[in-house]
């Protein structure tokens, strides 16, 4: 039996570096989305000054693409297998580029806001695709776990090169060049999509879920806006508090809509699926503490250290290195320990990094002295728990649902994020509202970390819960190669 294996490995492996263009591509589509976000963040204060605007509407640039994003992201992955991978993705980077060129001749705020919206849009759709694509051309096994390394490296990289590339290009060009940028490289993915990706087949399909796609997308998007303006107060929290309700009403009215149509945008069997769902809640609790942390550090360094935003950034390249080169021998890993026991490990060096980055904070203190080593801990933990949550997330998924589980694990991370985002900041608002000063601020970082420590906790334990089902877990699956997935 272990020559037949072996072949059955070898040939899996020419497969997978069949796809290594193609792999570089969504990878690279990755590293757009990410790098996006990043960039405009960096380019926030020229926007103000240039626009007009004041910090409310600035909040708004970035807000607007996050909800559009975090609530098309399950209706994007589920598009993706009805209408075809590539077409959506192809749809979503043309999207993606004519928002990007709108907000580069935005005259005013609100054309901007319109603008970044519609990126969101772009994204969502042409992020689901991609990651739909790379679960197509990779099945479960060691070369689908590389394949993911990849991305989770693309991540990483992604957000220090788009601070830098921020800073840089609206120091040399201004901000609209930031835009222009994502014209120049979602065109050029998109011409290398048309060569590189097989066109795929449309599915054939009637009665798609309008009422489902209707309540998940209006539910989504409503509560992904509360949970951006979670920490404003007045009428406007208010708002925020109505939207949140009306957001969570839409969802239990998608809930019930999906047990009644005849063909559901998501399948309630799906959702029955215990390793999906936990794996879900895994990822998103994986962003809540990480997401933030980029956050966090950047503006310690700035505001407490007096770095400068370009110095800022660079003080995470680091551990975004460490990302990259831990990154692709993720797969390697899982192949060793197994599955659970490697995501285990990640969650709890993602524990460990975050209390010892918590304690390490001294507003007298140096990079070196503060930041670097827990950050390198962190630089290891982060492709360990990205690539075991995409793993246990996407493979119970057949070939027609590789769409739907990039779109609920995408979702799931995004929502994370957002919400890690609101909680941590509003715990380290608490805590230096009162007085201002350096001390007062790295208090507050400070236990804004220990708050996503908690979160890195919580997912520690939980991983220790995981079981994948019996055919992820079977000896005969001829795309294996040693070593069990647990």
């Amino acid at each position: 039996m272990t020559p037949d294996r072996s072949a059955d490995a070898t040939h899996a492996d020419r497969a997978a570096s069949g796809a290594g263009p193609a792999l570089l591509l969504l990878a690279a589509t990755q590293l757009l989305l990410i790098m996006d976000t990043a960039i405009v963040n960096v380019a926030l204060p020229s926007v103000g000054d240039d626009l007009g605007s004041g910090s409310a509407g600035l909040s708004w640039v970035a807000n607007a693409y996050l909800i559009t994003f975090g609530g098309l992201l399950l209706l994007g992955g589920r598009a993706a297998d009805l209408f075809g991978h590539r077409r959506l993705y192809l749809t979503g980077l043309g999207l993606l580029a004519a928002a990007s060129a709108a907000g580069a001749v935005a005259g005013s705020p609100g054309p901007l806001i319109a603008a970044r919206a519609a990126q969101g849009v772009g994204a969502a759709l042409a992020a689901a695709a991609a990651f739909a694509l790379l679960l197509t051309l990779f099945p479960d096994g060691p070369g689908r776990h590389r394949a993911l390394g990849v991305f989770a490296a693309m991540g990483g990289l992604g957000g220090v090169l788009g601070t830098v590339l921020g800073g840089v290009l609206t120091d040399l060009l201004g901000w609209r060049a930031t835009f222009w940028l994502n014209v120049l490289v979602a065109l050029v993915l998109a011409a290398a999509a048309l060569r590189l990706l097989a066109p795929g087949a449309r599915r054939r399909e009637r009665g798609f879920d309008i009422g489902g796609a209707l309540t998940a997308t209006g539910g989504l998007g409503l509560l992904a806006y509360a949970l951006v303006g979670a920490g404003e107060a007045g009428w406007t929290g208010v708002r925020t508090l109505l939207s949140g309700a009306a957001g969570l009403a839409l969802l239990v009215a998608f809930a019930l809509l999906e047990r009644r149509a005849a063909r559901p945008l998501v399948p309630p069997a799906v959702l029955g699926r215990p390793a999906l769902r936990l794996a879900n809640v895994l990822a998103a609790l994986a962003q809540m503490a990480l997401f933030p942390m980029f956050f966090l550090v950047s503006l310690f360094l700035q505001s407490v250290l007096g770095h400068t935003p370009l110095a800022g950034g660079l003080g995470l390249l680091p551990l975004s290195l460490v990302v990259v080169a831990v990154a692709p021998q993720t797969g390697r890993l899982i192949g060793r320990l197994g599955l659970r026991r490697t995501m285990t490990l990640g969650f709890g060096l993602l524990l460990a990094g975050m209390v010892w980055l918590a304690l390490a904070l001294d507003a007298d203190g140096t990079f070196p002295a503060t930041v670097l080593a827990p950050s390198l801990v962190l630089g290891v933990a982060l492709p360990l728990v990205m690539v075991t949550t995409n793993v246990a997330a996407t493979a119970d998924a057949s070939p027609d649902e590789t769409g739907l589980a990039s779109g609920l694990v995408n979702t799931s991370q995004q929502f994370g994020s957002v919400l890690g985002l609101a909680v941590l900041v509003a715990v380290a608002t608490a805590g230096t509202a009162a007085a201002g000063d350096a001390a007062a601020e790295t208090a507050g970082f400070r236990s804004a970390l220990l708050a996503g420590a908690v979160f890195a906790a919580l997912a520690t334990l939980l991983s220790s819960r995981l079981r994948l089902p019996a055919p992820a877990m079977a000896p005969p699956r001829q795309d294996r190669v040693g070593g069990a997935v647990e």
